[in-house]
């Protein structure tokens, strides 16, 4: 049997294979190859790829099957996160802090059970993402107590779908209350979707779904145009 290999990405060109050409095992791995260019990354989210990889690893493309997704009006207010967000402990801005913001979901975790993970979010990645930010496409959302940033998260807002890609907290529910803050502007400009890529239970607990990828891409073809930039306020 002949061995499976990963398509290379042609340097010269901007194109991707169809997602439907993606691995079941390991689920969603699409391409590798090509660069972190703006130009290469826009077109990448507009076709629901997404790059995902180890620092000593080739660049890795990547999009599964199902997504995990939100329609931004469906997000699940807890009564006890509600009950937080009245008590007015927390401010939320809009993109005041674009790289610290990074750099901390960039930070090592540590599990419940004492082991400490890495992150995928290496210099590399933290660059790309920077110059997407200055191009109008990725966008931070910060959450303040007492004037210390104690949570947020960072993702691309392209067309009517925010494509979202880490968060963090160092206070409880720091991140919750970012991101609800974000759900409310989202459904204010009439955004259609937010993309979770994989799922995870923390996503369930946000009201985050498993979608086809065939409804996924014809959600982009759709609402996603990237000559719209979005301005959050």
């Amino acid at each position: 049997m002949q061995k499976k290999t990963i398509p290379w990405l042609d340097p010269e060109s901007l194109e991707f294979p169809d997602v439907e050409s993606a691995w079941k095992e390991p689920n969603g791995i699409l391409a590798a190859g090509g660069d972190l260019s703006v130009e290469r990354l826009v077109s990448a989210y507009c076709h629901g790829i997404f790059p995902w990889y180890n620092e000593d690893e080739p660049i890795l493309w990547w999009s599964p099957e199902p997504r995990c997704v939100l329609i931004p009006s469906q997000f699940k207010l807890s009564k006890s996160l509600k009950k937080t967000i009245r008590k007015n402990i927390f401010k939320v801005t809009f993109n005041q802090c674009f790289e610290q913001v990074m750099s901390a979901c960039a930070e090592a975790r540590t599990k419940p059970n004492g082991d400490v993970t890495g992150t995928w979010i290496s210099t590399e990645i933290q660059q790309a993402y920077h110059n997407l930010h200055r191009a109008g496409y990725a966008h931070s959302i910060e959450c303040w107590k007492d004037g210390q940033l104690v949570g947020g998260l960072y993702g691309l807002a392209i067309g009517q779908v925010f494509f979202g890609e880490s968060m963090f907290s160092r206070v409880s529910n720091a991140s919750k209350v970012a991101f609800a803050k974000l759900c409310d502007q989202l459904v204010l400009q009439d955004f259609k979707l937010i993309d979770g890529q994989v799922y995870s239970p923390h996503l369930e607990t946000l009201g985050f779904q498993l979608m086809p990828r065939t409804e996924f891409i014809d959600i982009l073809n759709r609402f996603v145009d990237e000559k719209k930039l979005t301005a959050f306020e």
